[in-house]
């Protein structure tokens, strides 16, 4: 009888022990996020050669629930890689070709007049136009009126369009990629830093290596049937979502981003000499929040269940790049917003962030 009851408290022991190393649940949708990473970024590398930065930082912004701009000179595979990451999220995909003749009606849709044959009753219905997709391209969006610059501006923020005098919202998840050619800047209408501001990421293409042009080079007119596998829903992507923005920050990191963000403005007191003497505006408070969460974003594509100062240090010149304001002083040097961003990286190193608030998180994700 006693042994009984001797086996029966074991296997009690035992269950308790198996219940508390059961992982947490966002801890398992990090894990499943870092494979979902994994298997993107394979399916993306059977179709685009190189441009794993590319790839990965759109994740970032994609998984962050951002927008980004996307600058590189054409020919360098901008829209297939959007239609394969689309496509390996089982995602709709909607191109925009931008032009100076498009109206706000041509992406947001508009009201048509209706008429019931049956019954001679005529009616307004709204006709959805092309942003009513999950994944838009807007392609070179420099290259249309500040009017439909304004009505994609909208969507992004508002994550709706008005048309008729009603509201209506569009899908979910929704994400905007918009190109710059940066040549041929004749007839554009360059973005002002305020709309600027609302792209959580620029990110620019560069030139693909020798090795890798050699190899787009032996694929061109080779025919492929690889259509790509689904690797999450919208759904899935909602729900992994939300576990992006449950990532903790501890407060040295915090402080960091807000030593960070204050140094490049030229008005500080603190701020370093090259920037009060190249800087003409610096980065609001919606920079550091930008940078924050493109920093738990790539924490979790990477399974991290919390942000490292490595990730605040690799995002920063995708998130901060746009929202500096050079002066003539600096272009005259031949100065750039990521040159400056980098010797302000160099500058203020981690050392100089009060180190009695750094804390360990003491629950592994903030409920």
């Amino acid at each position: 009888m006693a042994t009984d009851r001797s086996d029966n408290h074991r296997a009690a022991a035992a269950a308790a022990a198996a219940a508390a190393h059961v992982e947490h649940p966002d801890l398992q949708g990090l894990a499943r996020l870092r494979s979902a990473r994994d298997a993107i970024c394979q399916q993306v590398a059977r179709t685009i050669i190189g441009q794993d930065h590319v790839v990965e930082q759109l994740l970032v912004c994609l998984f962050a629930r951002g927008h980004c701009i996307l600058e590189g000179v054409p020919g360098l595979a901008k829209t297939l890689l959007v239609r394969t990451l689309a496509r390996s999220l089982s995602l709709e995909f909607n191109r925009i070709q931008f032009t100076p003749d498009l109206m706000p009606s041509d992406i947001t849709g508009t009201e048509v007049m209706y008429e019931d044959r049956g019954t001679g009753e005529r009616s307004f219905r709204f006709v959805k136009g092309p942003l009513f997709a999950n994944v838009i391209l807007a392609d070179e969006i420099n290259r249309t009126p500040p009017k439909t610059q304004a009505a994609l501006l909208e969507a992004m923020q508002e994550r709706q369009v008005s048309a008729g005098g009603k509201r209506h919202g569009l899908p979910d998840p929704f994400f905007v990629l918009a190109t710059q050619n940066p040549i041929e800047q004749e007839g554009t209408y360059p973005l002002p830093e305020a709309q600027l501001d609302r792209f959580l990421l620029k990110i620019f293409v560069g030139y693909p290596d020798e090795a890798e042009e050699q190899q787009i080079y032996r694929l061109t007119g080779v025919e492929t049937s690889h259509e790509g596998e689904h690797v999450l829903g919208a759904a899935d992507m909602l729900a992994l979502q939300e576990i992006v923005r449950r990532v903790p920050v501890s407060d040295f990191c915090v402080n960091y981003v807000a030593r960070l963000v204050r140094s490049t403005r030229p008005n500080e007191s603190d701020a370093p000499k090259f920037i009060r003497d190249w800087v003409l505006w610096g980065v609001g408070p919606r920079g550091g929040q930008s940078l924050l969460m493109a920093a738990r974003a790539r924490a979790a594509l990477d399974g991290r269940p919390e942000v490292d100062v490595e990730d605040i240090r690799v995002m920063s010149t995708a998130v901060l790049r746009h929202r500096i304001v050079l002066n003539y002083n600096a272009e005259s040097q031949g100065q750039t917003s990521e040159t400056v961003i980098k010797r302000l990286m160099d500058e203020t190193p981690t050392t100089h962030v009060d180190r009695e608030a750094r804390s360990r998180v003491e629950s592994v994700l903030r409920r």
